[in-house]
């Protein structure tokens, strides 16, 4: 696999389009901390990392849907930056995703954080996708 980002992003996105409640995912330090963020940012209910069933783990992440409507809380899941085309944000041209409404998720020398988190920090870095 030579993208494992837009693997776990596919996974994701393959599980609200089916209405799963869990989907599992292979692990890495990344995507943990990619599933952090989701997680503290509110699309996603819970995440349960385990590491005795495969050499590297699996995260079991809970999707979040509305109660009434039954409609997921991630609308659109987008890769951005890709091993063939490397996307690099600057402090001052950090992207806004829906003018606030959204989130984009970037890797930084200081960790894996949201726009609006880097835009505090004064850092820029990969931006890795766009989730609204």
């Amino acid at each position: 696999m030579t993208d494992p980002i837009a693997d776990y992003l596919t996974r994701l996105r393959n599980a609200i389009k089916a209405n799963h409640r869990i989907v599992e995912i292979p692990s890495s330090r990344l995507k943990k901390e990619m599933t952090k963020v989701l997680f503290d940012k509110g699309y996603i209910l819970n995440y349960k990392f385990e590491d005795s069933t495969t050499h590297q783990g699996t995260i079991k992440i809970a999707l979040k849907y509305h109660p009434v409507t039954k409609s997921p809380a991630i609308r659109k899941l987008e890769r951005i930056s890709t091993p063939g085309l490397r996307q690099y944000a600057g402090t001052t041209n950090i992207p806004r995703v829906i003018n606030g409404l959204g989130i984009a998720i970037l890797t930084t020398s200081k960790g894996v954080m949201t726009d609006k988190e880097a835009r505090a920090n004064n850092v820029g870095g990969e931006v890795l996708c766009y989730v609204y």
